[in-house]
C-alpha cells in the first residue's frame, strides 16, 4: 500500500501508523506500485477530482484500475469512466458510506463497474466493508455505485431532519420536562425509529439537550442537492428528500 496527500506530512504521519509507504507526488505514486495498478481515489466532487484525474491518467497503464471512492455526481462518474477507458484503464465509482467509525464498523461500499474490474479489486472491498459477504455491493455499470451513493444520502437528510423535527416536538412540550437524552436512548432498543443516525443523536444528548454550539445548517457535499434534482427529472415525488 502506498499513500499520497498533497500535504506531505499527513502521507507520511499514515505510513508510520500503518506501515505503508508514503509517496511525495503522484508520480512517485504511479511508479511505486507494479502493475496492474490499483488506485483510489478520496477527493471533493468537481475540480479537484477532474485536476487528479488529469495528471494520473497519462501515467497509468492498460489494464489499472482507477477507483473514485470520494461523493461525486454519478453522471461525472460516467464522463470520467469514458476518458479512462480511451486509454484502456478501468475505472470503478465506488460511493462510501461509514465515516470515522468505518475503522471499527467497516465501510459501506456501494460500486459501479464492469465485472472483471470489480473482480480485481474485490479482496480489497472484503477488507474495507462490515464483512467479506456483507456491506458492500457491486450495483451495476459505472456510475450506479455514485448513484446509489447519492440516494443514500438524500435518505439520510431525511432521516436527520425527521430526528431533528421529533426532538423539538418533545422539547416544546415544557409541562412535561422531558429528558431528551434518555428518550434518545430507550429508543435505541426494540423501537422502529432505532438506526445509527439515533445512536448518535443519543450520545450527543447525553452531553447537550440544547445544542447551542451546534450550527442549523449542514455543508453540502451536493449528495443532497443531486437526489432532488434526479427526483425531479424522473418525476418521482420526494417531498420528504
Amino acid at each position: 500500500v502506498v499513500v499520497y496527500n498533497r500535504h506531505t506530512e499527513t502521507s507520511t504521519e499514515l505510513a508510520k501508523e500503518t506501515g505503508a509507504l508514503a509517496a511525495d507526488s503522484l508520480n512517485a505514486l504511479v511508479k511505486s506500485l507494479p502493475t496492474p495498478r490499483a488506485l483510489w481515489l478520496m477527493l471533493p466532487a468537481g475540480d479537484a477530482t477532474e485536476s487528479h484525474l488529469n495528471e494520473l491518467l497519462p501515467m497509468l497503464s492498460p489494464g489499472d484500475i482507477l477507483i473514485n471512492g470520494a461523493n461525486a455526481f454519478y453522471e461525472d462518474s460516467i464522463a470520467q469512466a469514458k476518458r479512462a477507458e480511451a486509454v484502456q484503464v478501468h475505472y470503478m465509482d465506488a460511493g462510501v458510506s461509514g465515516g470515522v467509525w468505518g475503522l471499527q464498523e467497516g465501510y459501506a461500499l456501494m460500486v459501479g463497474g464492469d465485472a472483471a474490474a470489480v473482480a480485481q479489486a474485490k479482496p480489497f472491498l472484503e477488507i474495507l466493508a462490515p464483512g467479506a459477504d456483507k456491506g458492500w455491493l457491486h450495483c451495476g455499470p459505472v456510475g450506479s455505485g455514485h448513484f446509489v451513493k447519492m440516494v443514500h444520502n438524500g435518505i439520510e437528510y431525511g432521516m436527520m431532519q425527521a430526528l431533528a423535527e421529533g426532538f423539538a416536538i418533545l422539547q416544546g412540550k415544557t409541562e412535561f420536562a422531558l429528558d431528551l437524552a434518555k428518550v434518545a436512548e430507550m429508543w435505541r432498543y426494540g423501537s422502529v425509529v432505532r438506526s445509527w443516525l439515533l445512536d448518535l443523536t443519543a450520545d450527543t444528548l447525553k452531553k447537550d439537550q440544547v445544542l447551542a454550539d451546534i450550527a442549523p445548517v449542514v455543508a453540502d457535499s451536493g449528495e443532497g442537492l443531486w437526489t432532488a434534482q434526479a427526483a425531479l427529472a424522473l418525476k418521482i415525488p420526494a417531498p420528504v428528500i
